[in-house]
């Protein structure tokens, strides 16, 4: 195998452990694959993967001076975190959902709300700049290991398809589970999915508020 193709799985599965965990994007978007569809789940998926390639470009070229900054801005960008996502626990709990012959929305999915969704996600995974700390130690991991010049284009790609790439299974397994779920499941999801993100809003909240002065959060 060369060492090329070698680097970009290397960074391919870096972006699929980075977007694996279950976290605030997981929820919204099984939430939003059931309530409107596959397109708008797999928008909400690439919206963080886009976010995860942004961050991957601060730690590939090494941009240290954005890096500190980031690190400094983490308190108020945490902040605007968790105020995103309880606006987003409040409007998931009290949106109504689709009748039983709502299309499942590829086909009529109307680009404004395909827009949100991606804009949405992209935001909340940008709120997170913690991130580009673990892509900066990742991506000199994989430089340091490389058998050629590490290629930060090269990485970030690998990045973006691993990330990606989970974004699709999660979104396409969920789709599939959506046929043979009935009203009453789905509003149940529906509440648990509002009452998680309130959680890590609220989680976010105490991780600034309980920060000792001049800590990073």
């Amino acid at each position: 195998m060369g060492a090329s193709v070698l680097l970009f799985l290397q960074a391919m599965l870096v972006g699929l452990a980075i977007a694996a965990p279950v976290g605030p994007i997981a929820v919204l978007a099984i939430q939003r694959t059931l309530q409107q569809g596959l397109a708008i789940g797999l928008a909400t998926g690439l919206g963080a993967a886009v976010a995860d390639g942004l961050y991957g470009a601060v730690g590939a070229f090494g941009a240290q001076a954005l890096v500190r900054a980031l690190q400094d801005w983490q308190a108020p960008l945490a902040l605007a975190s968790a105020a995103l996502l309880a606006a987003l626990a409040w409007r998931i709990w009290h949106q109504p959902l689709p009748g039983p012959a709502a299309p499942a929305g590829a086909g009529v999915l109307h680009v404004a709300r395909w827009s949100a969704a991606f804009a949405s996600s992209l935001a909340l995974t940008l709120a997170n700049p913690a991130t580009v700390v673990s892509f900066v130690a990742v991506f000199a991991l994989l430089a340091a290991a490389s058998a050629m010049p590490a290629s930060p284009l090269l990485m970030l790609a690998g990045v973006f398809t691993g990330s990606a790439l989970w974004w699709l299974l999660l979104a396409a397994v969920v789709a599939r589970l959506r046929r043979h779920l009935d009203l009453r499941w789905r509003r149940r999801i529906q509440r648990a999915s509002a009452l998680l993100l309130a959680g890590f809003a609220l989680a976010a909240l105490a991780a600034v508020l309980l920060a000792p002065a001049g800590a990073a959060v």
